[in-house]
């Protein structure tokens, strides 16, 4: 078997049936399988992974587990040559795990591959490369020095600014949201570390595979969507969980320093400060039109009770999928794409080619009953029933 895709979900039932629909498309031509381990949600994800998925394997947990041990149960059944990490709240293209494979199989000493990652309006993730997080480096991230000066190699490492995002090359720290690799390696170097904080497995696991003379890869020729705002806000709670994080990890592989304890505390006083002077967060606006993109007739008379007759009807057997010229940025337009008659990758494609242009996007999976998306990487998606 050539891989493996371990997806452990937590309470993201939509984003769960999203994203398998997305890797069982991308396995269609791979010898391949996916396995699902759960821990413990209180929500129907289980109900919903017997019903509409009864051949893909699921592992449901007692108890919530954490990141690092519900992925390491994964990994200990898979039976691929290589497995894939990958979060539930992603949405891989049809050719993503043939391309990533291709390229993996052509390099020696192997360690990890990453690929490029876009939010849920089509922004690129910056956590898809990084460097690794010495003291100096998180220091630039926390204080956002590296915004400041994104061309300097000195404040730049923490996202690896040195490569472009449209620049495949080795790289440092890959992000757990998407991360390929040899199954004998991962369970050569123990996998992840259970004795991790938050937002520090994956930045140990890469720099023990560096650490182990593998190269790590950043592979910018797919795209993997990302929806992130499901688990993280960027808030107090989240500074404090990151200084946590590079805290276990500076004291697990260098040696203690005080100057690092101070480059931390000087960074959370610095965010605090800058967060006084930002305010409440803006109230989420509702879109103003809706354009549906489908040639299901039906569901766009579905929807258009359910956004009171503001959506547009763009029949795919009739028209193609275009953004039509006369629509303005002002109008807060939410597109909705229909996955029975849209690719994967071609959503994904749409969204990359359409961001920063004041859109929306929205996706109903393939024999789905709901619309579900995000607006930003910072807030948690939205899901809408079509009943």
């Amino acid at each position: 078997m050539q891989l493996s895709v371990i997806i452990l979900n937590y309470n993201v039932r939509y984003f769960l049936e999203l994203c398998v629909l997305s890797v069982q498309s991308a396995l269609e031509a791979i010898d391949g399988e996916i396995i699902v381990i759960d821990n413990n949600s209180s929500d129907d994800s289980c109900v919903m992974m017997k019903q509409r998925f009864p051949n893909i394997r699921l592992i449901q947990n007692k108890d919530n587990l954490g990141f690092p041990k519900g992925n390491n149960i994964g990994v200990a059944q898979a039976q691929g040559e290589y497995v894939c990490i990958l979060n539930p709240d992603t949405v891989v293209a049809e050719d993503t795990f043939i391309k990533v494979l291709n390229f993996a199989n052509k390099q020696k000493d192997l360690g990890i591959v990453g690929c490029k990652l876009i939010d849920g309006i089509g922004n690129f993730l910056p956590e898809s490369k990084r460097g690794v997080p010495t003291p100096w480096v998180a220091f630039t991230k926390i204080t956002a020095l590296y915004k400041l000066f994104p061309k300097s190699r000195t404040f730049g490492k923490y996202y690896a600014q040195h490569l472009s995002e449209n620049e495949t090359g080795k790289i440092d720290i890959l992000v757990g949201a998407f991360m390929l690799m040899k199954r004998d390696l991962y369970q050569e170097i123990g996998g992840f570390d259970e004795d991790c904080f938050m937002y520090s497995d994956d930045i140990d696991l890469s720099y023990r595979v560096l650490k182990e003379g593998k190269f790590n890869y950043y592979f910018h020729e797919t795209t993997v969507m990302h929806y992130k705002g499901e688990s993280t806000i960027k808030d107090g709670i989240y500074m404090k969980r990151f200084q946590e994080a590079m805290n276990f990890f500076y004291k697990k592989h260098f040696q203690a320093s005080v100057v690092f304890c101070l480059f931390m505390k000087v960074g959370i006083v610095f965010f605090s400060f800058i967060k006084m002077f930002q305010g409440k967060p803006k109230i989420k606006t509702r879109a103003k039109s809706f354009i549906f993109y489908s040639s299901n007739k039906e569901i766009a008379n579905k929807l258009a009770v359910i956004f009171q007759n503001k959506v547009s009807f763009h029949d795919l057997k009739t028209e193609k999928m275009v953004i039509s010229s006369s629509v303005k940025r002002e109008t807060e337009t939410e597109i909705m794409l229909d996955n029975e008659f849209i690719s994967f990758k071609e959503c994904i494609r749409f969204m990359e080619s359409s961001k920063n242009k004041g859109f929306t996007f929205r996706i109903l999976p393939k024999n789905a009953n709901f619309l579900i998306g995000s607006d930003n990487s910072r807030e948690r998606g939205e899901v809408v029933r079509i009943e």
